[in-house]
């Protein structure tokens, strides 16, 4: 499979020898500056749950508070190498992929784990989502 390179970033779908990878790149490598972003979840700007329930409306919200995150740091979606999802129930996975997907080019998809857990901080949470971006250097 081909390697794409976007600016300062290069995805590896498939290397040699491993299978490809369906909804996410298996390397991502880049130069500059890294920034972690927290594991977010489906909390408003006043810590209130957003879409009790709903992994969908919660998973939308996660990537809001993501994007936010990334933009306080002068990092766009564009610059994510790696996501990582802790879902309550993998069954949330696919809402969680279509959030990712109204954000993420298909052509950009960072690294992904998905670990199912027992449960997250707050019992009405289904999902976080942590992620790492590398900047330009600069």
């Amino acid at each position: 499979m081909t390697d794409h390179q976007t600016g300062h970033l290069t995805r590896i779908p498939a290397p040699e020898g491993v299978a490809p990878a369906t909804g996410y790149a298996h390397v991502v490598l880049g130069t500059g500056r890294f920034v972690a972003v927290s594991g977010q979840c489906a909390l408003d700007e006043r810590g209130a749950v957003v879409g009790e329930g709903d992994p969908a409306a919660q998973a939308r919200q996660v990537f809001e508070n993501l994007r936010r995150c990334l933009a306080a740091a002068g990092a766009t979606f564009d610059d994510v190498v790696k996501l990582t999802y802790f879902v309550t129930d993998v069954a949330h996975l696919p809402a969680v992929r279509e959030a990712r997907d109204a954000v993420i080019p298909a052509d950009r998809l960072p690294a992904s784990s998905a670990v199912q857990v027992a449960a997250l901080f707050r019992p009405e949470l289904l999902l976080e989502v942590e992620a790492f971006a590398v900047l330009p250097a600069g």
